[in-house]
């Protein structure tokens, strides 16, 4: 019995330990949902601010910003959330699922019409689009993708819109649009100008398409967050001269 105890002491020492450091490595990981269309930019800004902010671990929750803002709502644990349009994020203020006074504006983008590298289809325009030879057609859907509902925004502007709804095909998220256009499995999509460079030998530009509201990407803290601080660093890092310059170098333009 008498060695019976110092062995319970140990092992309830050891839980407490392996709780300890359990809980030690969850404080130190910061969970960051953004855009699709942010992930290489991101990917390298978390190494960076890794490297800056040693403990500290960087999870990247990437997709359309749509199903983001319905994640966080239903209660997902986010710390830092990044949108590519200013409507996602209105919305998760008007849930009150972020800290209003840490919404910043940190970048920009341009949606640009493309077409596989090895289009045998002519596409020189927009109103290309309308011909007998254009089959499919894809973009984000314009519900939860801000790319595609930009994209929904030019066709109407351009009178285009409802001419092509036999043609559309709808992704998921701006990058699953880049991939059927890079596999030929459509034959021209709209994506954000940044998302190009991920397949820059599959997808070539036709044309920017201009005719809708700036593209402006906010980012701010998620209200539910336990590491505001860490997400603050974060955001701020974000905003900083070096993580502007890995935005611009994949990219994106000024907000």
């Amino acid at each position: 019995m008498k060695r019976i105890i110092p062995v319970l002491a140990c092992l309830c020492m050891l839980v407490v330990q392996i709780a300890f450091v359990t809980d030690a490595r969850a404080q130190r990981e910061l969970i960051v949902s953004a855009a699709a269309s942010l992930t290489n930019a991101f990917d390298e800004i978390g190494k960076k601010f890794e490297g800056a902010h040693p403990g500290t671990k960087v999870v990247f929750n990437f997709a359309a910003s749509g199903a983001l803002l319905q994640q966080i709502d239903q209660g997902a644990p986010v710390d830092v959330f990044a949108t590519a349009d200013q409507k996602t994020m209105d919305q998760a203020k008007e849930k009150n699922l972020i800290l209003p006074d840490t919404r910043k504006d940190f970048t920009g983008n341009e949606l640009v019409l493309i077409v596989p590298s090895a289009a045998k289809v002519p596409v020189a325009t927009l109103k290309d689009l309308a011909g007998k030879e254009i089959g499919k057609l894809a973009l984000g859907n314009p519900d939860t993708v801000p790319a595609g509902r930009y994209a929904r925004e030019v066709l109407t502007n351009e009178g285009l819109w409802d001419g092509l709804q036999s043609k559309l095909i709808f992704g998921n998220s701006v990058r699953q649009v880049l991939d059927y256009v890079s596999r030929g499995e459509v034959d021209a999509g709209f994506v954000f100008a940044s998302d190009t460079g991920a397949a820059k030998d599959q997808v070539k530009v036709v044309q920017e398409a201009k005719n809708h509201k700036p593209i402006a990407y906010p980012i701010a803290i998620v209200k539910s967050s336990s590491k505001q601080d860490v997400a603050k660093q974060f955001v701020d890092f974000v905003l900083s001269g070096e993580g502007q310059g890995v935005l611009k170098k994949h990219g994106f333009t000024k907000p």
